[in-house]
């Protein structure tokens, strides 16, 4: 299989980059999309390097600033952040936002985005759009406005990615051979079924033939509960063998993912996980997982008891591990009700409670990504401000519960190399 030219739109930590390479496909990242600068600082330690560029080094504190405040940047993936607040960062850290910025081609803004910006070729194109508008925790923090067109709502720049292919149509650049979209299977609901409707059609007529599937991460042998939908688009044109192929391909698919499991798990590929396999606990007080664990272990007040009684216990005050397959998703807080699942722990710190949740680098392993990349975040999380990293616990967490699980895009890039050989086919 040839190397693919990809562009990651909502880029996030890179799960689709990840997942690509871990069935064996050679990818050459074209450019990324990504305002927010926790998740994009992340991901070029995590996919490039942790160091600063040396044309970057070179550069005064103010002349950095004077290019990032060009940029629409976010510090917590939901505002736009003000010219006074990125002023205020560090010089290490705005010389981190800038080289990863140039170091991952970001595209930063997707508003901003033009046909013109984008790749002369992309083979493959992602699209992770946020979901607080669609899910149901979004729902109940009162996001509610969909992806319905121009409602100003997070969700709704699903049409930013229309406009940008739409352009690139008409000004004669070719279109991304496949587009492969992630979301929450909410986008089926009622509330929003008459948009994404609206979006296949849209797809159509540029010349996409479209096919989405309900995942969930478990059947992926990752052990964590994650409903997904995914949906692979893939272009023909007005080829009409083409077409004829394509679908002969989806009709394979059926209406569920058994038949992407199936192959997945025939695969070389394939890895089954288990809960005690990524739980990270030690005794050993001088161990940075101690500390670690430390960290994410509440001060012992009636309102995390509760948090303790009424959530799983995935270690339980005996040692004994949940016999549950898996815990519960993975999102972007762990420290309230519900959550993901508590870990039994006595510090013998007076005033801390015996339990703990799950700590950043295990919100990443249940994501699918590696001990490596804990570290490498680690080792580029430079002094934001005074007494504040950049990456604190929950920033780290938030990106985890942000993020897509690896292996359950595995499973749906593992059928890419199936598709190659089809549309390659004479």
């Amino acid at each position: 299989m040839k190397k693919l030219k990809i562009v990651e739109l909502f880029s996030g930590i890179g799960s689709q980059a990840r997942a690509l390479e871990n069935v064996g496909i050679k990818i050459d990242v074209q450019a990324t999309c990504e305002w927010d600068i926790h998740a994009f600082i992340a991901y070029d330690a995590m996919h490039k390097g942790t160091n600063i560029l040396d044309e970057v080094a070179k550069m005064t504190k103010e002349e950095v600033y004077d290019k990032l405040k060009n940029y629409t940047l976010s510090n917590n993936g939901k505002d736009p952040m003000t010219t006074k607040t990125l002023h205020s960062y560090s010089e290490e850290v705005l010389k981190r936002i800038l080289t990863a910025i140039k170091r991952t081609n970001n595209l930063v803004d997707i508003s901003e985005v033009t046909s013109k910006k984008m790749p002369k070729k992309t083979d493959l194109l992602t699209y992770s759009f946020p979901c607080q508008d669609l899910s149901n925790v979004g729902a109940f923090h009162g996001y509610n406005k969909g992806i319905d067109k121009d409602s100003g709502s997070r969700s709704s720049l699903l049409w930013q990615v229309g406009r940008i292919l739409t352009e690139m149509k008409s000004s004669n650049k070719k279109l991304p051979r496949y587009l492969v979209m992630e979301n929450v299977p909410t986008l089926l609901s009622k509330r929003h079924k008459d948009n994404f409707n609206l979006w296949m059609d849209d797809l159509k007529e540029l010349g996409y033939i479209s096919k989405y599937v309900r995942v969930n991460a478990r059947n992926y042998g990752i052990p964590q509960n994650r409903p997904r939908l995914l949906m692979l688009s893939v272009y023909v044109g007005e080829n009409e063998l083409l077409q004829k192929k394509v679908n002969n391909f989806f009709e394979n698919w059926g209406n569920n993912e058994e038949y992407i499991v199936e192959q997945y798990h025939k695969s070389k590929f394939y890895k089954s996980i288990a809960i005690k396999d990524l739980i990270r606990v030690t005794n050993d007080k001088k161990s940075i997982l101690w500390l670690e664990a430390l960290e994410c272990t509440p001060n012992d007040t009636p309102s995390r008891r509760k948090i303790w009684d009424e959530n799983p216990k995935i270690i339980d005050s005996s040692g004994r591990i949940t016999k549950d397959p898996y815990i519960r998703t993975i999102t972007t807080k762990q420290d309230r009700h519900p959550n993901s699942g508590n870990i039994y722990i006595d510090t013998k710190i007076a005033g801390r409670g015996k339990f703990r949740y799950l700590t950043p680098r295990e919100c990443l392993l249940f994501m699918g990504f590696e001990d490596f990349d804990y570290d490498k975040i680690q080792n580029n999380n430079p002094m934001q401000r005074k007494n504040r990293k950049l990456f604190p616990r929950d920033k780290i967490i938030r990106m985890a519960g942000n993020s897509i699980p690896v292996k359950m895009l595995e499973g749906f890039f593992y059928q890419l190399h199936d598709l190659e050989k089809i549309i390659n086919s004479k």
